[in-house]
């Protein structure tokens, strides 16, 4: 497998990326049409800031499966067009976490007391001791807008300062506000009553333009604004009207809409300090990054292992050996459930009885959309775009989970709607391991999801079975396992042969004008 890293990675990322037997391409600086000429080469793509990702690139990747950001940002990736392609996207968020932290801290310092624009005056030969008069800190009110990882460390820090913590956070619950010391406001609040307001939040429809000048007139006059999360956040036509007129002392930013900048109004305020986008620019934040990504690719590639992946659920390393027998149970009974439900299927429940009621759904739930497409789509659907292609299909997936354990510890249901009719497959997991379909509609059955499988709907008769076994021995294929279910002695069973080769469709043919034979159809799984 191939991996293009076309940003600058430490040294120590691609070290990893070729001791795991990957070739490693290293291309910086590329114009957009060189990565388009060249991305449908590799299975791989690393990146940071720089390279957009955009969906002409994306359509570009025939052969790409996987895009690894070093570092936390994902505005330069499309990912909805990565993920109708089903191309795993993944970040590493907590690489850089301190190390923006602390670029937010030195900022805000620099703010309220004015270092970086003393040291130029004392660089051109000045002593303006009184030009330079600055604001203390302590009991100052710091509003932390989006208090993830990054914003709760700066909140953290910043109380050692001695300053009140208010923050806007729709994620953040009262009781993790009470046990971080943070009071939790309505974000027009937090305007209102912030003397310094900070801004850690991803660059989302819902965000961009965030601080404009309907929400600069509700802040103090005074009021100073610092910004290391992404350019777009901060209207800066209005930042910069608003400082002209003196509405906001101070601005500190390290990003920008548009990088590098050209001809920005704003840079040319004194009111302005500002950094060319080094939240994450120390040597130990970018060893982190790097060899986390690096590692997340290799996980991924050479052991199919999905770790910080944006469009396809996390599953925690302490979890994995837990929820994969799950996962593949789940996969095999929705490829299953498939090749057998006839109709357009406009809803999909998945059913989680006994213990599995209490495991980390997402991932199986996923796992079951997309065995449930594999035999339509095959290699088109994955676990990434499952979700989507089936939402795009017109298919309602839903979950339900029961503690009731009924006749099985463990319990995974896969109900299908149709128009005019319903259809219920069940599996467990035998010995926690080994997953058997259970159920299909009333009838209880023990089959094993593997290989070709002859389903048939027949009379419950004697000789049926001895008929098939006879014609298939003519035919040379060998019978590996058979499962059996019936409601009431003498009534419609069902009859699934496990063989160890596939069917023609001549032999289906005859296998279905057999005695009492109802229906049959071949399974691969």
């Amino acid at each position: 497998m191939k991996v293009l890293v076309s940003d600058n990675l430490s040294p120590k990322g691609i070290e990893i990326l070729k001791n795991a037997g990957l070739e490693v391409d290293v291309k910086v600086g590329m114009r957009p049409e060189e990565l388009k000429a060249c991305i449908g080469d590799y299975q791989g793509l690393i990146i940071r800031s720089a390279t957009k990702v955009t969906a002409e690139i994306i359509d570009a990747a025939k052969k790409l499966i996987v895009i690894g950001r070093a570092g936390s940002g994902l505005d330069n990736v499309d990912k909805a067009a990565a993920t109708k392609k089903g191309i795993v996207v993944m970040n590493t968020p907590g690489g850089n976490t301190i190390t923006t932290a602390e670029h937010t801290i030195s900022l805000m310092v620099s703010l309220a007391r004015q270092v970086p624009q003393a040291t130029m005056s004392m660089k051109a030969g000045k002593w303006e001791k009184k030009k330079f008069m600055g604001m203390e800190l302590f009991n100052k009110t710091l509003g932390v807008v989006g208090i993830g990882n990054i914003g709760r460390q700066v909140a953290k820090r910043m109380q050692s300062f001695g300053m009140k913590i208010i923050t806007y956070d729709p994620f953040l619950s009262e009781d993790m506000a009470k046990t971080m010391g943070v009071e939790k406001v309505e974000l027009p609040e937090l305007f209102k009553r912030s003397d310094i307001i900070t801004v850690h939040t991803p660059l989302t429809p819902e965000t961009k333009y965030l601080i404009n000048k309907d929400t600069i007139n509700i802040m103090k006059t005074g009021v100073r604004l610092i910004n290391c999360a992404r350019g777009g956040i901060i209207h800066e036509k209005d930042l910069y009207d608003a400082l002209v007129e003196g509405k906001v002392a101070g601005a500190a930013l390290d990003v920008l809409e548009k990088e590098p900048p050209e001809n920005n109004p704003l840079l040319s305020l004194d009111s302005v300090i500002c950094t060319p986008h080094l939240g994450a620019s120390t040597q130990e934040a970018q060893e982190n990054v790097a060899v986390a990504v690096a590692e997340q690719v290799v996980d991924y590639l050479v052991h199919g292992t999905i770790r910080n992946a944006i469009n396809f659920p996390a599953i925690p390393s302490d979890q994995i050996a837990r929820l994969q027998p799950y996962i593949q149970l789940a996969e095999k009974l929705g490829e299953f459930a498939a090749q057998i439900f006839e109709g357009g299927v406009t809803k999909m429940t998945i059913e989680y009885r006994g213990d599995a009621a209490g495991i980390n759904t997402a991932p199986v739930t996923i796992a079951a959309i997309k065995g449930f497409l594999s035999p339509i789509l095959e290699e088109t659907v994955n676990f990434v775009n499952a979700s989507y292609i089936a939402k795009e299909r017109g298919i309602e997936v839903k979950e339900m989970k029961s503690s009731d354990e009924g006749d099985y510890q463990s319990l995974i249901g896969i109900r299908l709607n149709a128009r005019d009719k319903t259809s219920y497959f069940a599996g467990t997991l035998l010995s926690k391991r080994d997953p058997r379909i259970v159920m299909i509609d009333n009838f209880k059955v023990e089959i094993v999801p593997e290989g070709y499988l002859l389903f048939m709907y027949n009379n419950d008769k004697p000789g049926v079975i001895g008929n098939i076994g006879t014609l298939l021995g003519k035919n040379n294929i060998n019978i590996a396992r058979m499962h059996f279910g019936r409601e009431t002695p003498g009534g419609t069973a069902i009859s699934v042969v496990s063989i160890d080769a596939h069917a023609s469709s001549q032999l289906i043919g005859k296998i279905k004008k057999l005695p009492n034979i109802i229906s049959i159809k071949q399974i691969s799984l």
